[in-house]
């Protein structure tokens, strides 16, 4: 391992089998659910400079995902729909209708062009993991971080669609490392960079504002942890970080204008407010609200107001929870249960096993000096930046997502991946190093403990090898269905919508799959009752005929296709917070099986002529 991973082509080789499974699994994906209005939003962001659409996301990566598109000269994007004009609610997702299904346009062509920029947003933070992680800890480290980034079930299923979760991984990543870089160096062009990064970062998902309480649970027991100092040292050191922090704060500020400058240029000030005004206009903190409001009606302000108020509107939509399916019951209450076991559930066994390792080696060699605890913990901060860096914000992240209502995929802890990988690089490469004695008696001692320590090394490596292998075959093994892998304690990428849906599932993306099973099988007229972004309409044709469950058996039986999302809606019991009337629970449909799923979240059945209830005796 060491060897391959010093070579130039080795990440090169893995990045590009990435990409590889990346494009080809999502080649034949339908939009997803966030696609819809997402593809559209971007769109509308290069072309009208107007960010009217999905303001709950900043504009970084749906503008990039758009730029391809400026490329080709038979795009159309009306304006003059009621969606685009007419007020807040909703109307993003009727222009993402509009735009790829009812405007001439080829939604497959759009959604190939858009995922790409996303793909390479994926393979440059798997470039940037691997070059940090060989630079600070090696090549061995360098490469077992990598070979997880890019073997993880959750990574390839989530840098395919036009959505914002990879970019904020990626950001949440640059701007961690710039600041340890600040840690460590505290030079002024570190804090300009770090600065640029956690500026970008802000613009690309509003959760990265995490950053700001993230670097103060660093800096503040970095800056106490030199008890070599007097207390009025490590006070004014502490000040010091804060300051830093506050000119980076300040830098970030001012890519934030310029990056939402251009996105808000066409955006009449009128309607920008009045937007406002509907959507934030109730907000808990009042004082806050009308700070936004003051700085969208001031014109060199209006950037800074319409990123606020995007800020303020997630914070508003995080706080209220979100309607999801988790362990056989619907509910709109969190669960701090949620990520914890989707993250065991939605990881190859072997990561976890592999993590196990890294945990114990590390836990044994931290506890392994002979210094009073504080002493011990503070000094191993003050020598170790980075780890201390990295493992805080993991915790912190982890704490605050299971801390939250709004549980609505695995997708939303997917940030802290790179940093658990490197750590789990760092302790394994460790754990793989021989133990030779420094300074032996004579060199046939040398020899011989080097040779023990050396054979010794050899079954820690091929258990590390293996359990990577295994990880990287149980990948391949769900191509291309990543969205709905679940390991095999979850029920497999089968059986995994019994544990949850929604994007840890079921996003919409088997409705082309649905399409080309019905070709397939002459089938004429198919019930479909479909979650997601796609449009039934537009891949079935004179096919389709929309069906929900209230609307009972359908007459003469025949066809019929349920998403997963909308079964296990149906059959979940109903928890907290979620009602549900007795016509929308599918209950005709639960004497049949499906014979025949498409992809792995459509299912699809054949019925009988007539239901069981009027079959004779």
């Amino acid at each position: 391992m060491e060897q391959s991973a010093r070579l130039p082509a080795f990440p090169l080789i893995l990045l590009g089998a990435m990409s590889a499974l990346l494009i080809a699994s999502a080649w034949n994906d339908s939009a997803i659910f966030d696609e819809v209005a997402h593809v559209a939003a971007g769109y509308s962001y290069v072309t009208e400079f107007d960010a009217r659409l999905n303001p709950e996301h900043p504009p970084l990566v749906k503008a990039l995902a758009a730029l391809p598109l400026l490329f080709r000269r038979d795009i159309a994007f009306p304006i003059d729909t009621a969606a685009w004009e007419s007020g807040i609610d909703g109307r993003q997702w009727e222009q993402g209708r509009i735009f790829l299904y009812d405007s001439g346009n080829d939604p497959d062509a759009i959604l190939f062009w858009m995922r790409l920029p996303v793909i390479g947003l994926a393979v440059l933070l798997g470039w940037l993991l691997w070059r940090w992680m060989r630079t600070r800890y090696g090549s061995a480290a360098a490469g077992v971080a990598l070979l997880l980034f890019a073997a993880s079930p959750t990574v390839l299923a989530h840098a395919r669609f036009v959505t914002t979760d990879v970019g904020a991984t990626l950001g949440f990543f640059v701007a961690l490392v710039s600041f340890i870089r600040v840690l460590e160096q505290p030079s002024r062009r570190n804090i300009v960079f770090a600065g640029i990064a956690f500026g970008i970062a802000q613009t690309v998902k509003y959760s990265l504002f995490l950053l700001v309480p993230a670097y103060l649970i660093i800096a503040v027991p970095f800056a106490l942890a030199h008890t070599n100092f007097p207390i009025a040292e490590r006070l004014r050191l502490l000040g010091r970080s804060l300051a830093r922090i506050a000119a980076i704060g300040a830098v970030g500020l001012a890519v934030i204008w310029l990056v939402f400058l251009p996105v808000v240029w066409n955006y009449p000030a009128e309607k920008n407010i009045a937007d406002a005004r509907a959507i934030i206009g109730g907000f808990r903190i009042p004082a806050l609200r009308d700070l936004d409001l003051f700085l969208i009606e001031t014109p060199g302000l209006r950037p800074i107001g319409q990123y606020l108020f995007g800020l303020m509107m997630i914070t508003q939509r995080a706080a209220g929870g979100n309607t999801q399916y988790f362990l056989g019951e619907i509910s709109s209450q969190g669960t701090p249960l949620y990520f914890p076991i989707l993250y065991l559930l939605k990881e190859p066994i072997a990561y976890h096993l592999l993590s196990l390792i890294a945990l114990i080696a590390g836990l044994r060699r931290m506890t392994a000096a002979g210094m009073r605890p504080w002493r011990r913990i503070s000094g191993w901060i003050r020598g170790h930046p980075a780890e201390f860096s990295l493992g805080t914000f993991v915790v912190f992240y982890w704490a605050y997502s299971i801390a939250q209502p709004l549980n609505i995929g695995v997708r939303h802890v997917l940030p802290a991946y790179p940093f658990l990988f490197a750590l789990i690089g760092r302790e394994l490469s460790l754990w793989l190093r021989p133990a030779v004695e420094p300074n032996p008696p004579t060199w046939l001692a040398w020899f011989f403990g080097a040779l023990r320590a050396y054979l010794g090394a050899v079954p820690r490596a091929l258990a590390v090898v293996a359990l990577l292998a295994l990880a990287w075959v149980s990948s391949l093994l769900a191509f291309p269905h990543y969205l709905s892998y679940f390991n095999e304690l979850g029920g497999g990428t089968d059986g995994g919508y019994r544990i949850a849906t929604d994007s840890n599932y079921d996003w919409g993306q088997d409705l082309k799959r649905l399409a080309r099973f019905a070709e397939e099988y002459g089938i004429e007229k198919i019930a479909v009752d479909y979650f997601g972004g796609g449009s039934p309409s537009y891949y079935l044709g004179e096919k389709f005929e929309p069906w929900w469950s209230s609307r009972g058996y359908p007459e003469g039986g025949g066809w019929l296709a349920v998403s997963a999302n909308v079964l296990m809606g149906a059959y979940g019991e109903i928890g907290s917070g979620f009602a549900r009337k007795p016509e929308d629970s599918y209950e005709w449909l639960k004497p049949f099986r499906p014979v025949a799923r498409a992809g792995k979240s459509i299912f699809i059945y054949r019925l009988p002529e007539k239901s069981p209830e009027f079959s004779p005796n």
